[in-house]
């Protein structure tokens, strides 16, 4: 029997919440201005995150959204170790949130 898991998704730049979980931050640049003690970060995985070319054709588009889960979710297949590593803490920790620097 497996147990839940909670994903939480937020911005960096909010303040910690106390049902956090482990914060993960899954950007591949650090955040300006914030550091790993004000944000509360508990790992940096860039590896999981975007690809500097998926970003900067999504470049924040919300028209582009559902293609960039597409494209997102298979960069997400061809790493199968960040993303397993990822769910194996996750589901250690129970409550993850991932953080991202942008809106």
């Amino acid at each position: 029997m497996t147990s839940a898991l909670i994903v939480h998704c937020k911005r960096i730049y909010e303040p910690p919440g106390t049902d956090d979980g482990l914060r993960v931050l899954v950007d591949r640049l650090w955040p300006r201005g914030v550091s790993r003690e004000r944000g509360r970060v508990d790992w940096w995985f860039r590896e999981i995150a975007p690809s500097p070319e998926l970003r900067r054709w999504f470049n924040h588009d919300p028209e582009r959204w559902d293609g960039f889960r597409r494209r997102y979710r298979r960069e997400l297949d061809e790493r199968p170790q960040q993303v397993k590593e990822m769910l194996s803490r996750a589901r250690q920790a129970g409550i993850v949130t991932l953080l991202r620097g942008t809106g």
